[in-house]
């Protein structure tokens, strides 16, 4: 006997299906947040396979191999197809190590920085008056501060290392997610169903994880995005200037550190990482801006 679906149960799934396909419909029309994911996709797989991926060990030094230029330049070789750099380690594979790096950096910092602004920001815009006065002084202090001065004065002092730069920008790139959620947090206080949350009795943090948080996620998101990306610039300028990762982590500020006395007669030791690291802030920015464009009422591609 064959057995029916009710009518709700029908109902359910088939709002349920078509709410995935107009997600996946409004996904696939959006241009920048389609291509932003897919980069960022493969360079998060060639993150997690880097020990299968790269051809040679990154930190191994061939002194005799020093310089080698990459597979375009005519004296290049398909052993090693990005070249070497002035020590004799394989370009591609410090490469492929340094998207590690860069990911893992710019993921922890916008967690960390993303935990402290939420939690400042959600009461402040929750509970106003005195404690908002004070999440308000703590953030006019920190947009008061340079990040980059601050954290190379901090970074000299506690000692560069990749665990000291993520705890240091952790600490300090949580401004805006402090904003956001405060304003978006101040909108919602007074929305009918965080009034019957309160008339029914629920606690505190069961109304703030429950019904504000979650209304709040979207714009979360597209904020973590952009420091995301603002993170990894911000490691990168730190290597750069000797105070973020340190030798022979291959970080890309410090390979192109190392390039720049070499930038006038093999340009490409510099392009390499620059290129890399552009491509990276450039795909999460796209994902950024198309996620605002989806979850904006006004912008969504139907």
């Amino acid at each position: 006997m064959a057995h029916t679906l009710s009518p709700p149960v029908a109902a359910e799934q088939h709002f349920v299906g078509s709410w995935q396909s107009r997600l996946l419909r409004s996904t696939l029309n959006n241009r920048n947040l389609t291509i932003g994911l897919l980069i960022i996709t493969s360079l998060g797989l060639v993150a997690l396979l880097a020990p299968w991926l790269a051809p040679h060990d990154p930190y191994l030094q061939n002194t005799a191999n020093r310089m080698v230029p990459p597979i375009w330049h005519e004296t290049g070789s398909w052993t090693h197809p990005l070249g070497t750099d002035r020590l004799g380690r394989d370009y591609l594979s410090r490469l492929i190590y340094g998207t590690r790096i860069s990911l893992f950096i710019g993921l922890v910092v916008a967690l960390i920085s993303g935990l402290i602004g939420t939690t400042l920001g959600v009461l402040a815009g929750y509970f106003g008056g005195r404690v908002d006065a004070v999440v308000s002084y703590l953030l006019t202090t920190r947009l008061a501060m340079p990040v980059v001065l601050v954290a190379l004065a901090m970074a000299s002092l506690m000692g560069g290392s990749m665990l000291s730069v993520t705890l240091l920008l952790g600490l300090l790139l949580w401004d805006r997610f402090a904003v956001v959620a405060r304003s978006a947090t101040q909108q919602l206080r007074d929305a009918e169903y965080v009034q019957a949350a309160q008339a029914l009795g629920c606690s505190l943090p069961y109304i703030l994880l429950r019904e504000v948080l979650p209304n709040i996620a979207g714009a979360l998101i597209v904020v973590a995005t952009l420091e995301v990306a603002n993170a990894i610039l911000l490691e990168a300028t730190l290597s750069f200037l000797g105070m973020g990762v340190q030798p022979p982590s291959p970080s890309w500020g410090l390979m192109i550190a190392e390039g720049k006395a070499y930038m006038f007669f093999q340009p490409w030791v510099i392009t390499i990482p620059g290129s890399a690291l552009f491509i990276l802030v450039l795909s999460i920015n796209l994902l950024g801006d198309g996620l605002r464009d989806l979850s904006a009422p006004g912008g969504r591609n139907e």
